[in-house]
């Protein structure tokens, strides 16, 4: 029992050290109220974030591959910002100086804290994969939910059948992180949504806190609809995916860290 306790103290704290970049985020938008009056919050938003994202670098919490990665997540997220808002699936009531087509620049970020805590985990757990489905395989699962991000606005939906292929092809795959000289493993479909419920979790709170709000939310605050929970899953499939490839392009000569079955 001491043994287990021992354990799961260490994965919190692990947990709670990759959490670090959204969690900073979070305190900011319960803070950005008190400058409402000096600032706009969406701009105070962009400006804490990027004094957030140079002080992790510069004090080595994250290493210059993950700041690339968080890049490349800004940049994603911001694309999808301006399209889902160009639809009116969610909005940004506050007035900014810093938007471009409704969307403040700082909400890239938020895109950007999940790569964060996709590399901080990678990297503090030790992860590693076992029976990770065919690279090719992987990559066209992720580029097929990025798409019916935008596709969904204009053609069926997809995501019954991009779910039926995650269950077939993930079916064997398993994540193994590491707790000191502990191994353990947890299928990646489940690290896949629990991931993405915990995200749904910190969502409720985002838009509680003003973030941005659903169209079902601009008379009132409520519950974020739970097939955001699937749609979250999506999206830390795409990242987890992205941050793989981008290991192999660091060291083509070494494989994906992966354990055979």
């Amino acid at each position: 029992m001491k043994t287990a306790i021992k354990y799961f103290g260490i994965f919190l704290q692990q947990q709670a050290l990759s959490c670090l970049f959204p969690v900073l985020v979070f305190a900011m938008l319960a803070l950005s109220h008190l400058f409402a009056g000096i600032l706009p919050r969406y701009d105070f938003m962009l400006i804490a974030c990027l004094l957030i994202q140079a002080a992790l670098y510069y004090t080595g919490i994250e290493t210059k591959d993950e700041v690339l990665v968080i890049c490349i997540f800004h940049l994603l997220g911001l694309v999808m910002e301006l399209f889902k808002v160009h639809y009116g699936s969610w909005a940004y009531p506050e007035f900014a100086y810093l938007k471009i087509g409704g969307v403040p620049l700082y909400s890239g970020f938020m895109y950007a804290s999940v790569a964060s805590y996709m590399c901080q985990a990678w990297r503090r757990l030790n992860l590693q994969i076992q029976n990770w489905p065919n690279r090719y395989i992987a990559r066209t699962i992720g580029i097929l939910i990025y798409f019916n991000f935008f596709s969904n606005h204009f053609m069926p939906d997809i995501r019954y059948g991009i779910g039926v292929l995650i269950l077939y092809f993930f079916r064997q795959s398993v994540v193994v992180f590491h707790l000191q000289e502990k191994a353990c493993r947890i299928p990646t479909i489940i690290s896949f949504m629990l991931i993405g419920f915990f995200i749904w979790f910190a969502e409720n709170i985002a838009t509680r806190l003003g973030a941005w709000r659903y169209a079902y939310q601009h008379h009132a605050w409520t519950v974020v609809n739970y097939q955001k929970i699937s749609s979250w899953a999506f999206l830390v499939i795409v990242s987890f995916i992205i941050v793989a490839e981008l290991k192999l392009l660091k060291d083509s000569t070494k494989p994906l860290p992966m354990l055979s079955a």
